[in-house]
């Protein structure tokens, strides 16, 4: 009787707890439903939201406030204190019926009170440079200081003028996305201060001037892109301390100098996308080092030096490796075959010469190579059965001494790779006695 007794106290402690827990939820939704959004913060809300929509919205069908029942597409709320605050305002056509921004837009000093805000995000908003120019407010910014973590503008031409060194005030920002704008001018230094970013996106703008090295103090980056603008000078050595970074994109500027000596460092790093610069100096040994790449993206930079000097097969996690118009010279080396996740191989449009490696045939993923534009000499050894798997992305034209073996091809395999002559016959002859084709 005393086991069974104790049962029943533990089973009626177990139901009150669940009929206390399941009151506490229904309190919790219940004051959810029905707590009141501080007038202040409505009133700052919806003249935020009329300087990017227009005067015409004032809220009407929302009940019983922009966080009860009927909320607007993009924006999100907390209860802080028992009352509604906004923590996520996104403005632009992301969703079918998100706010979308008339064409005389602004920011007003309203925003700046929301300051629960968490994230700020503005896509598509600002459309024309040239009727409607708007600049980022200079001021202000600290009063979101407390809270904000992602600040976005993206796909906003008429968003032009420069970064606010104000921005620096942000320390606890973890994502600033600045894509595809109007921007000019060189970045602030002040960048560097928001040393809790994890994500610095400000491509697809024309932005001048250096890298900061106060970018150097960004130690929790993960992301770096700094793409499609008209950067230019060096490449600041600390960027070399940033060993958390996966990503680096800086292609499409005007930086100049060697390459890997001080970037080495970053071990973590699976993008390094550096094309269309002026970087010089060949390919350095210290590119070995960066075992973690898995796309190395470097073309049309006049880095000249040979490919053959490297050890390619350490980078086993390599799958695009694009050295197309670099200045490359030498022959074209075998330890490539050994990158068993190649998918695409770019080097075209150099120096190389001598013959190319068969055994890049066997790499198991690869279907792209661009060999078009050298001085490649001798017969293609690769078997219709590569010809077949690479189609057009096999491209070995504008090799005037190379040419491919007629007796490779089959019935169903009636062109040879594109821009390639096949072999005369005493050509091929005199390949097969020396060697070079193989069974």
């Amino acid at each position: 009787m005393l086991i069974s007794g104790n049962h029943f106290v533990l089973a009626v402690c177990i139901l009150c707890l669940v009929v206390w827990c399941c009151g506490q939820a229904d309190n919790t939704e219940e004051s959810a439903a029905t707590a009141p959004m501080e007038k202040a913060e409505q009133a700052a809300l919806y003249s935020a939201i009329q300087g990017f929509v227009g005067d015409w919205w004032n809220g009407s069908d929302l009940y019983p406030d922009p966080c009860g029942w009927t909320p607007i597409q993009g924006v999100s709320c907390d209860i802080n204190g028992g009352l509604w605050y906004i923590t996520t305002l996104s403005i632009g056509p992301v969703h079918d019926n998100s706010l979308v921004c008339a064409t005389n837009v602004e920011f007003r000093p309203q925003l700046f009170q929301l300051k629960h805000l968490k994230s700020l995000s503005l896509f598509s908003c600002f459309i024309s440079p040239t009727r409607h120019p708007i600049t980022i407010p200079g001021d202000d910014w600290e009063k979101l200081a407390g809270n904000l973590v992602s600040l976005e503008f993206r796909s906003n031409p008429g968003l032009v003028g420069q970064i606010p060194p104000a921005f620096g005030y942000l320390k606890r920002l973890q994502s600033l996305v600045l894509l595809e704008n109007g921007l000019t001018g060189e970045i602030p230094a002040s960048i560097g201060n928001l040393t809790n970013l994890n994500r610095l996106v400000l491509a697809g703008n024309r932005f001048t001037g250096e890298i900061p090295d106060s970018f150097g103090m960004l130690n929790e980056l993960l992301i770096l892109d700094l793409s499609r603008n008209s950067l230019y000078g060096h490449l600041p050595l600390a960027l070399g301390g940033l060993t958390s970074l996966l990503k680096l994109d800086l292609s499409n500027n005007r930086l100049k100098g060697r390459l890997f000596a001080h970037i080495a460092g970053l071990k973590n790093l699976t993008l390094l996308d550096f094309r269309h610069n002026k970087f010089s100096g060949g390919l350095s040994h210290h590119v070995l080092d960066m075992v973690s790449l898995e796309e190395l993206m470097l073309s049309c930079n006049p880095l000249g030096g040979a490919i053959m000097s490297l050890d390619w097969q350490k980078m086993q996690n390599l799958v695009v490796l694009d050295l197309t118009n670099t200045g490359l010279i030498g022959e074209i080396p075998e330890s490539l075959s050994g990158l068993k996740r190649l998918r695409y191989l770019g080097l075209g449009n150099n120096n190389l010469t001598g013959n190319l490696p068969p055994k890049l045939a066997s790499l198991p993923d690869l279907n792209a190579l661009y060999l078009n534009g050298n001085n490649l000499t001798g017969v293609l050894q690769f078997s219709h059965v590569f010809y077949g798997k690479m189609g057009k992305r096999f491209g070995a034209w504008n090799n005037p001494n190379l040419c491919y073996p007629v007796e490779s091809m089959t019935t169903t395999t009636t062109n040879g790779p594109y821009g390639v002559k096949p072999c005369q016959k005493g050509h091929f002859d005199r390949a097969k006695f020396h060697g070079q084709v193989g069974g």
